[in-house]
């Protein structure tokens, strides 16, 4: 018995005719019949007694009259039903997840869509180990996943960054420790510490940073492991033991008071949280995102499409964050290679320290260097040098003593030429670090009681200067500008090897000059101004990477993560508050010289530099041309800007 047939009936039935019902079934009479006869035929018995025209019900007929219509109306509740499980109204939504996931990140989403989407049926499945919930997500047991370790390199799970996480050192609200606003894991090691298990996120997250240190849970002699984030709130609580977790975590006993997170310079980056799909859902999802708003997305989707609205998704595309270990762990058979990496860099210039000082402390550098493909194997061996001026950096690389070099504008430029020795090391500009567009960062200082007041008073007088810096540039143009190049005697301003504090000799010359900060550090201590109304001569400043030719031709891939590197360090300087106090006590630098001199975003007063990566070969061409016109510059005319930029390594940082 066919639903048509029934369908067919009732409205015979109805009008009591086989025509009025074919006319409003749009339909033949003789169809009609047939459909009615085949229906009499499969019941067995008649429906209608046909007496000449006239028609009637059978018995038959009339209990199929009072019961057919239940059928009709459960036939329009299962197309109903269907239709809305096609276009995603109600189903079923299996979500896997990790237990920090769960517990702190999660329930807020899940509260949100479950009163959205009422009808849908959700249910959460948390696994302790990401290797479970890689499991569940092959055999189905799961729609899709979240977890804040990635599936990255797997064929059959796509992974797509959703939100960040931060891991930090979890105290005990009465420990020593609890007041601290910064630590790091060697001032930590003699600590009791406790984890939790292998095969937990966080585990996996603190033995692969461990890893690029240098590190590992064989160093740390007093060390707990755990089976549940119960018991570690236990030891910390009751044995004053330093725990390492995510913020999701104890993210309750932190707002409770109980617990304090302590931020870690070697994790001083997020890291991010991953949603997790099959592949097959994965392109579906793609097909249909630019039609977010249409019905037809299945429960999966919507979620999906939540999770990226605006008030939901953390905007982590631009920023660069710790990147995840994998939870499978590979072998390498290969005999490893070692790499030694060689930097000049100058910690105590400000302008400069997100590609040296702060790269350093917080070990960004060992974290961005590939460490896949042909660098699977390769060991790592970074050689520090500190500065207090550009000069040494320069001949470090043309020496090939130094493969990579941060230098001011000058030095940069000089750093370009082979000058007398055809066979030094060729280098190559790879990015900005910071730019001063008016040139400010550079001074001529006087002692105070000195009767000089203008450039013209330095006419026959001494002027002490770091040689091959931006501040002799700067000196050089500004005496060209007054004419008075000739008449002023340059000395130059010997500096320790390494970038320590020093002074001034004050008996050395009449005046001095210097780039950002000595000049307001000199100042600041109460021996020197300024000399007024300067008319310097002032271009645009700038701080950029130069490397060995040939390492960016062997190993452009380290380039580029040196370039990370120094991209995540500028980012947290730029939003992370605690960054100044820190940065003035690595420096030395009183923080209020620092921020007129290195501008954050969440500061109200902006420094006179900014964080840049992008080259400006327009700064270095005018550079260039005034440069060239000042005797014993001659050879800057030599430099090929076009060949010696290669800004195609900044470039995929930013893709």
């Amino acid at each position: 018995m066919e639903i048509y047939q029934i369908k067919v009936f009732l409205e015979v039935a109805r009008h009591l005719s086989f025509t009025d019902a074919a006319d409003a079934l749009n339909l033949t009479q003789p169809a009609v019949s047939a459909k009615i006869k085949s229906l009499e035929s499969e019941l067995g018995t008649p429906v209608f007694c046909r007496l000449g025209r006239k028609v009637e019900l059978t018995e038959v007929g009339r209990f199929l009259l009072r019961e057919a219509p239940k059928l009709i109306e459960v036939e329009n509740q299962l197309l109903q039903t269907i239709e809305e499980i096609k276009k995603g109204k109600i189903g079923n939504l299996k979500i896997g997840c990790t237990t920090a996931i769960a517990e702190g990140w999660l329930s807020q989403l899940l509260f949100n869509y479950r009163q959205q989407y009422p009808d849908i049926q959700t249910r959460c499945l948390v696994f302790e180990s990401v290797e479970y919930l890689y499991r569940a997500m092959t055999s189905g047991q799961v729609d899709i996943g979240i977890s804040d370790v990635s599936f990255d390199g797997l064929a059959d799970i796509t992974t797509t960054c959703i939100a960040t996480i931060r891991y930090s050192v979890f105290v005990s609200s009465n420990h020593s420790f609890a007041n601290q606003n910064w630590l790091s894991i060697q001032e930590l090691r003699n600590e009791p510490w406790v984890i939790l298990p292998a095969g937990f996120p966080s585990r996996l997250v603190f033995e692969s940073r461990l890893a690029e240190l240098g590190l590992t849970l064989g160093d740390f002699p007093q060390l707990e492991t755990v089976d549940t984030i119960s018991l570690m709130r236990t030891y910390i609580t009751q044995g004053n033991y330093v725990g390492f977790a995510s913020e999701f975590d104890f993210k309750l006993d932190c707002q409770s008071g109980s617990l304090v997170a302590i931020p870690l310079q070697e994790f001083a980056l997020p890291g991010n949280i991953y949603l997790l799909t099959t592949k097959q859902l994965h392109v579906v999802h793609e097909t249909t995102w630019k039609r977010r708003k249409a019905a037809h997305l299945n429960p999966a989707q919507k979620f999906m499409a939540l999770i990226q609205k605006p008030d939901h998704a953390d905007d982590i595309a631009p920023a660069i964050r710790l990147r995840s270990p994998s939870f499978l762990h590979e072998t390498n058979s290969r005999k490893p290679e070692i790499l030694t990496l060689s930097i000049g860099i100058q910690n105590r210039t400000i302008p400069a320290i997100a590609a040296g000082l702060i790269m350093q402390r917080l070990r960004l550098l060992e974290h961005f260097l590939p460490k896949d493909g042909r660098y699977s194997g390769t060991q790592y061996q970074i050689r520090w040098s500190d500065f207090s001026t550009g000069a040494p950096i320069v001949e470090g690389l043309h020496s090939g003593q130094l493969d990579i070099g941060i230098l001011g504008d000058y030095p940069l430029l000089l750093s370009a030429v082979q000058l007398e020795h055809p066979e030094a090391q060729k280098t190559r500009l790879v990015s900005f670090v910071s730019s001063n567009p008016d040139g400010s960062c550079n001074a001529v200082i006087v002692p105070n009681q000195s009767s000089l007041h203008s450039i013209e008073d330095l006419r026959g007088r001494v002027i002490a200067v770091p040689f091959n810096s931006s501040a002799h540039s700067m000196v050089m143009r500004s005496l060209q500008a007054a004419n008075l190049l000739s008449d002023v005697y340059l000395a130059a301003l010997e500096h320790p090897n390494s970038a320590e504090t020093f002074e001034f000799p004050i008996h050395l010359a009449d005046s001095y000059a210097h780039f950002a900060p000595f000049h307001e550090v000199a100042c600041r201590q109460g021996k020197f101004r300024y000399l007024s109304d300067q008319r310097l001569e002032s271009l645009p400043v700038f701080y950029g990477v130069v490397v060995r030719a040939e390492l960016a031709k062997r190993y452009p891939e380290v380039v580029i993560g040196y370039l990370k590197a120094l991209t995540a360090a500028q980012q947290w300087y730029d939003k992370t508050p605690a960054a100044l106090k820190l940065v003035s006590q690595w420096t030395q630098v009183d923080p209020e010289i620092i921020t007129q001199i290195l501008s954050t975003t969440y500061q109200q007063q902006s420094g006179r530099f900014f964080s840049e990566t992008i080259i400006r070969p327009d700064w270095l061409n005018v550079h260039i041309q005034q440069l060239s016109q000042i005797p014993g510059n001659e050879q800057l005319q030599t430099i090929n800007l076009n060949h010696w930029i290669q800004p195609e390594f900044i470039q995929k940082i930013h893709l």
